[in-house]
């Protein structure tokens, strides 16, 4: 896969991701180290609680979905670095045994007034369940070099 500059991308323009079952062991080992709550440790504790049983930890949901990024066929030249974030929603929570893949979207390509060689690029990363239901919605934007 060739990698991308700012200046071959352009607003809707679609790019998708490989596959990737999370298991209730990878969102116990995360939320251990990063999220101890009992809805992402313990699945008998989550039952009692707004999950109704266990639960990745949104931010688990939001590392599964780097990992399937920088995988995936959305290759901006330099890294997918971030320079700012306008949304993030975990519209439904990720489970044991769900298979997540995440799509991208281009929303807006602006060239940098003041570092002409770079600007930023607005995008729309959905990661999906195996449903086609969205677990995650993000609105980065990121800075991408210029072809110099």
């Amino acid at each position: 896969m060739d990698v991308r500059y700012l200046d071959d991308f352009a607003a809707g323009q679609i790019y998708g991701s490989a596959r990737l079952t999370v298991t209730a062991e990878a969102i116990i080992a995360y939320a251990s180290e990063f999220d101890p709550q009992p809805f992402h440790l313990d699945d008998a504790a989550a039952r009692g609680t707004m999950f109704g049983g266990l639960a990745a930890s949104g931010w688990h949901t939001a590392a599964l979905t780097m990992k399937l990024l920088v995988g995936s066929e959305f290759r901006p030249a330099g890294g997918i670095i971030g320079g700012g974030m306008e949304e993030l929603r975990w519209p439904r929570p990720v489970r044991p045994g769900d298979t997540l893949r995440v799509e991208v979207e281009v929303l807006e390509v602006r060239p940098s007034r003041s570092k002409p060689g770079q600007g930023l690029l607005r995008v729309r990363c959905t990661t999906f369940n195996q449903d086609d239901q969205p677990v995650q919605v993000i609105l980065p934007n990121l800075v991408v070099p210029r072809r110099v």
